[in-house]
């Protein structure tokens, strides 16, 4: 991602706890074919704990130094991600707009949607096969996404960003935008992928890793290009005593 040069920070966020984590975790380790979430995806809510880790992001954007707050709010059109980013915007002075963007959604499960490991292979045997033959990186269920088409739409995502934050330097904004994005695990693993140029094996050995519900991880401009500064950070989660396992 070598184009990103016109931001100074660039900032994600993992949506607070769903009650489709907790549906995930309440079968994960028992006989169930199915998560038991009956919503579509979009539609799944924060739990009161997501709502309070939401409010904890919020006071640690509240004390960020002002040269380090956003000045552009981006977040998957999802409920969960949407009401993360608007619970923290309202309690930090940040007066700037969250804007909606599809391509920060969640990655499509096609017909695996809904269910768990158990699930699959019982139910999708030859899908089972052909993960374990491609590699998750490049499997790619039925109606779904693979990582690698995360990837495409993420390209296409960032360059809309970087494009926009030169215009905006261009008629006389301050140099190096600050940009805070709410979204979802995978969309936060994979842009590592793109901001730090890793490799299919790097990036999945990383993915073994949860990224927390409310954690944090920022990139910052060092003139050449962004560096890493956090990943997978929830410190100002422990605090406030809603950190997630």
């Amino acid at each position: 991602m070598a184009r990103v040069s016109a931001l100074q920070w660039l900032n994600l966020v993992r949506h607070g706890e769903s009650t489709g984590n907790l549906a995930y975790q309440a079968v994960w380790d028992t006989d169930a074919e199915e998560s038991g979430i009956t919503e579509r995806d979009a539609d799944i809510a924060l739990t009161p704990t997501g709502r309070a880790q939401a409010e904890a992001l919020g006071r640690w954007l509240a004390a960020l130094p002002e040269n380090e707050r956003p000045t552009r709010v981006l977040t998957s059109p999802y409920i969960r991600t949407v009401d993360t980013a608007r619970i923290a915007l309202a309690q930090a002075p940040v007066d700037v707009e969250v804007r909606v963007d599809e391509r920060l959604r969640d990655r499509e499960q096609g017909i695996l949607e809904g269910l768990t490991p158990t699930g699959i292979r019982r139910r999708h045997p030859e899908e089972a096969d052909r993960l374990a033959r491609l590699g998750k990186f490049y499997y790619r269920p039925p109606g779904g996404e693979s990582w690698a088409d995360l990837a495409l739409r993420l390209r296409s995502f960032y360059r809309d960003v970087e494009d926009e934050a030169a215009r905006r330097r261009g008629s006389g904004a301050a140099d190096g935008e600050r940009v805070l994005v709410a979204t979802h695990d995978a969309i936060v693993v994979m842009t590592r992928y793109l901001v730090e140029n890793l490799s299919e094996r790097e990036v999945m050995e990383i993915e073994k890793t949860p990224v927390a519900n409310c954690s944090v991880t920022r990139w910052r401009h060092d003139g050449e290009r962004l560096g890493a500064i956090v990943y997978n950070d929830r410190a100002h989660l422990t605090g406030a005593g809603v950190a997630s396992a």
